[in-house]
C-alpha cells in the first residue's frame, strides 16, 4: 500500500506511480508483490541462495574420474573402503565390521544421499519445500508398489519397511502393522499419502492385484511427472527451462520402456497408450505412434526421427555391450550435469539429487564387479563429471 522508491532527485512516491515501468520487467514485477516462484536476480539470495550454496559444495565431492580409476584397480572390497574413505564419502564405513558385503556399500551411500537431501530439505521455505517434496513422490511410488506386492505375498511388515527408499517415507507408513490385507492397505495407508490424489484419481481398491502391478507404478508415474511437469512450469524462469526439459526425457523414456515390455503381453494398443505422460519430446505424435508399434525395430525406427534420441539407439546399435537402459541413463547424467550450469532456478536441487544418486549405481557396480570377480566389466559404469 505504502511501498516506498527512493530516487536522487524526486520524493518517495507510492508504486502505483511507477507501474508502467516496472510492467516492462514482469519477472520484477511477480517478485514484489510476492508470487510463490523463485527469486530473480535481486531477490533469490534471499531465501534459497545459502541452499544453493551448500547444494554445489556437495556436487564437489561427487567422485572424479581419477576416483574411479582408483576404484576400478581394487582387488577386493576392503581396498574399495580405503579408496573411498579419501573422497568425499570419508569415514562411512568405519563402524562396519568385516568382511564388508556390496549392500552395506549400497546401504551407506544411500544413506550419506539420504542425509544430504534432509539437510537441505529441513532447511527450505516456500516454494523450494514443495520442489523437494516433489523430488521425494518418486520414491515413494517405489515404495507403495513395494508395499503391495509384498502384502499381496503376506510378506512381513518390518522387512517390507527395511526395503523401502529413505526418501520416499512417509507418515502413514507407520500404520502398515495394522494392514492385514489389500483393503485395509488402501483405506489405511495408501490414501493417507502425498500420492493420494494421484492414487484416488487413477486407482480403486479392485485394482491392487498382482497382475496390475506394473500397471498401478506406471498409472502414478504418468500422474506424477505431469503434476511435476505443471508445477515446474507454474514457477517459471531458470526452473522451467531446465527442469521441463529433464522431465521431458523422463516421460519419454517411460513411453519408450512401456511400449518394449509390453510386446508379448496381455495389454492392449489403446491400454498402453493411457499409461504414457502426456508430456515430453515424443508427445503426442510420436507416442501415438508408439502405440501401435508390434516390435521392437519398429520403436527404434520411430524414436530415431526425433533428433533427441538418435544417437542413443544408433550407440546401441553399434555397441553390444551397452544396454538401452545403460545408454538412457548415460543420456540422464549429461542432462542433469546442465541443471548445475544455471542459477536463480531450482534444477540443481533435482540433479544432484539424480547424480548422486547414478554415484551409488556406479560404486555398486564395481563392488559386484570386484566381489564376483567380473574385472573385465568393472569399467561399464557411467562416468559424471
Amino acid at each position: 500500500k505504502n511501498f516506498l522508491f527512493r530516487t536522487s532527485k524526486k520524493k518517495s512516491g507510492s508504486i502505483k506511480q511507477y507501474l508502467p515501468s516496472l510492467q516492462k520487467n514482469h519477472n520484477m514485477v511477480v517478485h514484489l508483490f510476492g508470487t510463490k516462484t523463485p527469486g530473480n536476480l535481486f531477490t533469490f539470495n534471499c531465501n534459497d541462495g545459502y541452499l544453493e550454496a551448500i547444494v554445489r559444495g556437495f556436487r564437489s565431492g561427487i567422485l572424479s574420474a581419477s576416483d574411479y580409476n582408483n576404484l576400478v584397480q581394487c582387488d577386493n572390497l576392503e581396498d574399495m573402503k580405503l579408496h573411498l574413505s579419501q573422497t568425499d564419502y570419508g569415514d562411512f564405513l568405519a563402524n562396519e565390521a568385516g568382511p564388508i558385503h556390496t549392500t552395506t556399500i549400497q546401504e551407506r551411500c544411500t544413506d550419506k544421499l539420504v542425509n544430504e537431501f534432509n539437510n537441505i530439505r529441513n532447511q527450505a521455505v516456500e516454494p523450494l519445500s514443495t520442489f523437494l517434496d516433489y523430488i521425494t513422490y518418486g520414491y515413494m511410488i517405489d515404495n507403495i508398489i513395494l508395499l503391495i506386492t509384498g502384502t499381496l505375498h503376506e510378506r512381513d511388515t518390518v522387512e517390507l519397511l527395511e526395503k523401502c527408499h529413505p526418501l520416499g517415507t512417509f507418515k502413514s507408513m507407520a500404520s502398515l502393522s495394522v494392514a492385514n490385507n489389500v483393503s485395509d492397505l488402501y483405506n489405511n495407508v495408501l490414501i493417507d499419502t502425498p500420492l493420494a490424489p494421484y492414487i484416488q484419481g487413477a486407482l480403486s481398491e479392485e485394482d491392487l492385484d498382482e497382475m496390475n502391478i506394473e500397471i498401478i507404478r506406471n498409472t502414478l508415474y504418468k500422474a506424477y511427472l505431469e503434476d511435476f511437469y505443471r508445477y515446474c512450469q507454474a514457477l517459471g524462469g531458470e526452473t522451467e527451462t531446465y527442469m521441463c526439459e529433464i522431465l521431458a526425457f523422463e516421460a519419454d523414456r517411460r513411453a519408450i520402456n512401456i511400449t518394449i515390455n509390453s510386446f508379448g503381453t496381455d495389454l492392449s494398443k489403446d491400454d498402453r497408450e493411457k499409461l504414457y505422460p502426456a508430456l515430453g519430446h515424443l508427445y503426442p505424435a510420436g507416442s501415438a505412434r508408439l502405440a501401435k508399434a508390434d516390435d521392437v525395430d519398429q520403436v527404434t525406427r520411430i524414436v530415431s526421427e526425433y533428433g533427441q534420441y538418435r544417437g542413443i539407439f544408433n550407440e546401441v546399435a553399434a555397441n553390444q555391450e551397452k544396454s538401452l537402459e545403460d545408454a538412457f541413463y548415460e543420456h540422464e547424467v549429461k542432462l542433469n550435469r546442465t541443471g548445475f550450469d544455471t542459477q536463480f532456478g531450482y534444477a540443481l536441487f533435482y540433479s544432484y539429487t539424480k547424480l548422486r544418486e547414478q554415484e551409488v549405481r556406479n560404486i555398486v557396480w564395481i563392488a559386484e564387479c570386484i566381489s564376483q570377480g567380473m574385472k573385465s566389466k568393472v569399467n561399464h559404469y557411467i562416468p559424471i563429471f
